[in-house]
């Protein structure tokens, strides 16, 4: 049976999720699919880190707002108040650490690349199941207080994304989408 589920696979915006609670057992669902990926050496050079419930809350508070107020101390209000909320807009945000190991024969590059497949996997998962996901880096994926927290080891680990999952609370707009004949080429 053939699915139209990738070819019309679409994101939804966090600032347009719901965060109502999501059950336990579909979160498990998606996260065992997550880690289903592309691993030469099956080395596992990635980390998930589940954040829901008050940690949202405590992230948001002590780390998101904190640290854009020191590299921001003249932000408006509103700017204020859209950092102290950006996890909360979410039910579950899982956190992907990109966690290169030293090895003889696979590249650091195959690594970072399985740790995107992974992002890639939890976000088909979570909209394969209907929930609304989106994969955002924004500025505090470049936090070093942020990967610190997340058990990240500076100058070797990164934050490949955050995944964040909710609810729809609308259907997303189609955007423009690449033009095959620019980014496809038969040899």
């Amino acid at each position: 049976m053939e699915s139209n589920f990738f070819s019309q696979r679409r994101s939804v915006l966090a600032r347009k999720m719901s965060p109502k609670s999501i059950p336990d057992k579909d979160l498990d669902k998606i996260l065992a699919a997550g880690i289903r990926v592309p691993d030469h050496g099956a080395l596992n050079p990635w980390k998930i880190c589940v954040i829901k419930g008050e940690k949202l809350k405590l992230i948001d508070e002590s780390i998101i707002l904190s640290e854009f107020k020191k590299e921001n101390p003249n932000a408006t209000e509103v700017q204020l108040e859209t950092e102290s909320k950006r996890f909360q807009r979410a039910s579950v945000i899982l956190a992907v650490l990109s966690t290169p190991l030293e090895h003889p024969k696979i590249p650091t590059w195959e690594m970072t690349l399985s740790s995107g497949a992974v992002c890639m996997n939890l976000l088909s998962c979570a909209q394969s199941l209907g929930y609304a996901a989106q994969w955002l880096t924004e500025w505090y994926a470049y936090n070093s207080k942020m990967l610190d927290y997340l058990g990240g080891r500076a100058n070797i680990d990164k934050i490949s994304g955050f995944i964040y999952l909710g609810y729809k609370t609308e259907e997303p707009n189609e955007r423009r989408r690449p033009d095959p004949e620019k980014v496809i080429n038969y040899l």
